[in-house]
């Protein structure tokens, strides 16, 4: 996927070689990406990605058909394992989007469990009228920048 990069690989280590910071925040029975992640390095990256201005490459892949502007976001295979387990197939089946029903129902506030719940949901009911609510939720959500960070 084309993005503009926002996120730089680091691991801070603290004595004795062990991670001072996870990625991903592990709550009792919830896991949700972590607000303060410190791959993202600077003011400017941090504002791209609240507001999704690292995306908008993203459009080239609408325009050659390998993406959708609504759809499940791309999964890397460890979050298609951990979060969709059996259901992942169902999700694969779907062309990926630049925007979706989590992104418009809570971003970045979720779970992984509610993102995958959300997904499999507008899999399984995707029609015009859904994709064209989510569309129009999004811009407002962009433009705010709410559920972000």
């Amino acid at each position: 996927m084309l993005k503009f990069r926002t996120m730089w690989n680091s691991e801070p280590r603290i004595a004795g070689g062990s991670r001072l910071v996870e990625f991903v925040r592990q709550e009792p029975g919830l896991t949700r990406k972590n607000p303060h992640d410190p791959r993202i390095r600077s003011r400017f990256a941090r504002f791209c990605r609240r507001y999704s201005i690292d995306e908008l490459p993203q459009l080239l892949h609408v325009i050659n058909g390998s993406m959708s502007l609504v759809g499940p976001r791309p999964l890397t295979r460890s979050e298609l394992r951990s979060h969709y387990g059996p259901h992942a197939k169902e999700v694969l089946e779907v062309k990926p989007g630049i925007t979706g029903l989590w992104q418009v129902m809570g971003r970045n506030r979720l779970t992984y469990r509610q993102r995958s719940r959300l997904d499999l949901f507008y899999v399984r009911r995707r029609s015009v009228g859904l994709y064209v609510a989510i569309l129009a939720r999004t811009i407002p959500h962009v433009l705010s920048g709410k559920d972000s960070w």
